[in-house]
């Protein structure tokens, strides 16, 4: 992937074996990524943090993983951010800085809503929030996976350059073309197996703006410190709701992302890293 391997390793939840790559030194940094995508999507940002982070990039179970979940597993949003205590609990890591962008944002949010005392610091990247969980121009996914073959058809759409460029697509999360063999890694399972299509179909069906209106509530007594790294021009999560979440977390602050649409790892690598390490290194 671009000269980029990852070296994934395994955890065992009470959902099923969640796949994590474990880089670098330091104070953990645990990473979340949006649906249909897995942890790839951070493949240019971690090699700029590993000198001075340990981080921790898992395949959440979102689409874009290769291990099945339980057919029984709870993956609403709720039951995704469980996962993500479950997985420190395994790696034995008492308190993190965790990491979110696009729906894996919204994770975040839900996490931190309900176990504060498991993270020191949270970083929220051009994300979902209050009621854009999800943005209306990707509704139509929780429609695909209530109708029969729908989360197939996503998949498969997927190898189309011109589908992958259009609105309902890559478009609006990406200035700047996409490795094809890395768009391929986030869609290869789910074409080729119903388990995994299975659970994405779950994830989609989950999804509401109920769950991020609540952790917004109980996020204004947060006390950790976050950093919000928003993409200025964005227009599927406008900077308003950025601005809005640095306004209203006790210990917030907003930095603009420029020339960079919400996948900012892929826009801004060098960006994202600086705003991360550097949150990261300052110590409360």
């Amino acid at each position: 992937m671009s000269g980029y391997q990852r070296d994934l390793r395994e955890a065992r939840t009470s959902a099923g074996v969640i796949r994590y790559e474990d880089v670098g030194e330091g104070p953990p940094v645990v990473f979340t990524h949006a649906v249909l995508l897995n942890g790839a999507v951070w493949r240019k940002v971690v090699p700029l943090l590993a000198d001075r982070c340990r981080c921790i990039v898992p395949d959440w179970p979102m689409g874009g993983h290769a291990s099945p979940m339980a057919a029984d597993a709870d993956l609403s949003p709720p039951g995704l951010a469980r996962l993500i205590v479950e997985l420190l609990d395994a790696l034995d890591i008492d308190r993190a800085t965790l990491v979110g962008n696009d729906s894996g944002g919204a994770l975040c949010q839900l996490v931190a809503a309900e176990h504060a005392d498991r993270f020191d610091r949270l970083v929220l990247t051009t994300c979902d929030a209050y009621d854009n969980f999800p943005p209306r121009r990707f509704r139509y996914l929780q429609w695909s996976a209530r109708v029969p073959g729908g989360v197939r058809v996503i998949a498969e759409l997927s190898r189309f350059g011109p589908v992958l460029r259009s609105p309902i697509a890559f478009g609006p999360l990406t200035k700047r073309p996409l490795d094809r063999a890395v768009v391929d890694g986030y869609s290869r399972h789910l074409r080729a197996d119903a388990a995994i299509r299975r659970d994405t179909a779950k994830v989609l069906r989950g999804m509401h703006r109920r769950y991020t209106l609540a952790a917004a509530e109980k996020l204004r007594r947060f006390e950790q410190p976050v950093l919000i790294g928003w993409s200025a021009e964005d227009k599927v999560f406008p900077v308003r709701y950025g601005e809005r979440l640095a306004a209203e977390l006790p210990n917030a602050r907003l930095e603009l992302i420029h020339d960079a649409l919400t996948l900012v790892s892929e826009d801004q690598p060098e960006r994202t890293a600086q705003l991360i390490g550097d949150f990261v290194a300052v110590r409360a």
